[in-house]
Formats: structure tokens, sequence, C-alpha cells
């Protein structure tokens, strides 16, 4: 098990002169619900913003319009909702061919909880073998359904904080995992029961595919605000999309959300930082990582 440096990190490849924006992924995120929209919709502009070619957010029918309201630059996909406003079984349809084209997939962010959501989620991560990052609502739908959680059909990345954490290992029946208080061993435990590269969010968020750990350095309390998540979400989504594996994606993605909120602290401070300030830095962030790993002798354009 290796503890990574900075100079570990994936480099960002320069862009040839000649590339278009097919070349960059197809990123599909699913969430969003009444209530919830802009969940959905930080996650879509920081996949942007982290260089995904063309993204496209699948939401509930009655948010829809609001959801493209924050940001022209994305598509959006309206999906049968209920009474309630979140999406329902009945969006299979619709998704697939959307799934089908997609170079990532990533769901949960404003998501919300019903039963039909809860089947919608295990069909995604039973039969989706595209690359797929799960936060939120996603992963409390699968916390609730271990044989869903452990048979993944493809890649998966899932990222959640301490709470989310604790019930996937219930439902796995595997409570001595908490007895240990390293976040890093007991991401490590997770992997060797689900498969998926885990993203445990906290103070030093740990990454790890049960080979390799990484302890992010990045970041500050003042991350510690809604929508936080739903921007690494896209993040991830959009390294993956642009052909990183997992497990870079995922170290990539915690370090530059991290030293987003470094910048914003500078700027806002920590008690005012919302998530719209991690994308508004997302760029400056970026430069920072890029000239960080010239520095160490990696070329990254």
């Amino acid at each position: 098990m290796t503890d990574h440096t900075p100079t570990d990190m994936p480099v960002i490849k320069p862009r040839p002169a000649a590339s278009h924006k097919g070349d960059y992924g197809r990123v599909l995120l699913i969430g969003g619900s009444r209530g919830m929209s802009g969940a959905i919709a930080l996650s879509g502009t920081s996949a942007l913003r982290s260089g995904a070619g063309l993204v496209t957010i699948a939401t509930s029918d009655v948010c829809v319009d609001l959801v493209a309201g924050f940001n022209p630059c994305y598509m959006t996909v309206p999906l049968p909702s209920d009474s309630a406003g979140r999406i329902s079984l009945d969006a299979k349809t619709v998704l697939q061919p959307y799934i089908d084209r997609a170079d990532v997939v990533a769901c949960g962010p404003g998501l919300g909880r019903s039963n039909e959501l809860d089947e919608l989620v295990c069909w995604l991560q039973e039969t989706v073998e595209t690359p797929m990052v799960l936060d939120a609502d996603a992963l409390n739908a699968l916390s609730d359904h271990a044989t869903a959680l452990t048979n993944a059909a493809g890649p998966r990345v899932i990222t959640p904080h301490p709470g989310e954490f604790a019930r996937i290992v219930e439902r796995l029946g595997k409570d001595e995992i908490m007895q240990d208080d390293d976040p890093g061993k007991q991401a490590v435990a997770v992997v060797k029961q689900c498969g998926a590269v885990v993203v445990l969010k906290g103070h030093r968020t740990a990454v790890t595919d049960g080979k390799e750990l990484y302890v992010n350095s990045t970041g500050n309390p003042g991350m510690a605000t809604g929508g936080s998540g739903d921007v690494l979400t896209g993040i991830i989504a959009a390294w993956i999309g642009q052909g990183m594996s997992t497990l870079d994606a995922a170290k990539l993605g915690v370090h530059v959300h991290g030293l987003a909120g470094d910048a914003a602290e500078n700027s806002v401070g920590e008690i005012s930082m919302t998530a719209n300030d991690l994308l508004k830095y997302l760029p400056a962030a970026y430069d920072r990582y890029k000239r960080a790993k010239q520095s160490f002798g990696f070329s990254s354009g």
C-alpha cells in the first residue's frame, strides 16, 4: 500500500490542435428532483469546467427547465417523474440510448429517495458496463441493497461521506471495519467487499482501489457546505470520460477539488464559501496543478 505524493498524481495531457468536443468524453449525469435541482446542475457545470466535451443531464421532467437554466453549456433530458417530482422507474426506457452513447455515467446528486429510485439505481449498477460514479442518494439506494452493491456490471467509483460510508459498511455486514479509526484502512476494506474505487470524503479524503492509497492534503473546512460533493462528482466523471482510469480520475478529482477550495478560501474566506465558489476557482486550481506537475519535470500542457 503506497501513500502518494504530488509526483505520483496523473498528468493532464496537452490537447492536440485538431481536436474536437467528441474527443473529450460524453458525460451523462443522472439526478435532480423537485427542490434539489441545483445539485445535478453543480455536477454538470463542474464536469464542463473539468474539460468534458459533451455533458448531458438527465433529470426529472418537472425540474428540467430549471436545471437547463443554470447553464446553457450542457444538454438536458427530461425523465418521467412521480407525484413528488422524483425520477420514476419509467425513466429506464428513456435513459437507455443516452447510456449507450456515454463514456461515463454519474448518478446521485439531488436524486432523492423512493422505492422506484432504489430499483432504478440497482438496475444501473447491475447492467451498465460503462464506468459509473455513484454519489449521494445513489449510494443510499445501494446501501439498502447489498446484492446490487457487490454486483457491479462495470468499473465504479463511489464517493461516500462518513455517514453514507457507515451505512454501506452496515449493509455489507462488516461492522468491524468501523472499529479501525484510519479512514484509509476503512476504505481499503470496503474496496475488498464491493470492488469499486472508494473516495471516502472527510478532513483528509482517502482514495483507494484496494492496492494503492492516496490521502488528499488539499482543501479546508470552508468546503463543508451543501453542493461541494456534487462538484466533486462532476470533476471525477469528466476525467473518466476523457480516458483516465477510475483511480487516477478520483485522485485528480479530490486533489483539484481541494485546490479550488483553497483558492476560494483565499478570496471569500471559510465562512462565506459556497459550492459556486468551487466552480469559480476550478480554472485556477487546474492551472496551479499543471504548474506544479511541470515543476516536477512532467509535461501537462
